[in-house]
């Protein structure tokens, strides 16, 4: 498929279907306190996620958004983390449960964790759409995952190339990102074709 640049890892039935048995879990997790949940969404990648999510939870619950950047200090570095955009609402004594669309390294994770466990939430939780722990250099948990995923680059359903591909509803897997880096609108006419 995909002139052998790409392939659908997940077709959007699969996706929804796992987003709605994490929305379940997580609200029988916290059905002693329905009404302190908040669901932190990481911009811009879990937004797609986030959003589908929320109408699969079946529980009282609050969104806030935060959005992170990663950049390097020097040429030796290997980056640092910093908010770009935080929180708009006090956390303390709720049940945060941080989403992610994709965790693989778990540096990001890591430090949401650190930065948010620190404001004093009852409990904090992450639910990502997508693992690729092949990918992780800090173990980090995870208490729900939509799917594990393969060490490949993906796109679509809030993953983007270059600011390309958020919109397409399944997951694709790039295996040839040389050319994908040459020519980043080269999937649009198959992903989209014309009316």
């Amino acid at each position: 498929m995909m002139d052998g640049v790409a392939e659908v890892l997940l077709r959007r039935s699969e996706i929804a279907a796992g987003v709605e048995r994490l929305g379940g879990d997580i609200a029988r997790s916290f059905s002693d306190s329905p009404t302190d949940l908040v669901y932190v969404g990481v911009l811009k990648g879990s937004a797609v996620f986030l959003a589908d999510l929320v109408r699969a939870t079946p529980a009282d619950l609050t969104v806030d958004f935060i959005s992170i950047s990663s950049y390097e200090a020097n040429a030796s570095s290997s980056g640092v983390v910093r908010i770009v955009k935080d929180l708009e609402h006090d956390i303390a004594g709720k049940n945060v449960v941080i989403v992610e669309d994709i965790v693989d390294t778990g540096l990001t994770l890591t430090y949401l964790r650190k930065t948010l466990g620190a404001r004093s939430p009852r409990t904090l939780q992450t639910v990502t759409l997508i693992d690729k722990p092949a990918r992780r250099f800090l173990p980090v948990p995870v208490e729900w995952t939509g799917f594990q995923a393969p060490d490949a680059f993906l796109l679509g359903y809030g993953l983007d190339y270059r600011g390309i591909y958020r919109n397409v509803p399944d997951l694709i897997a790039v295996q040839d990102v040389a050319r994908l880096a040459l020519h980043p609108r080269m999937l649009i006419e198959e992903l989209y074709p014309a009316p």
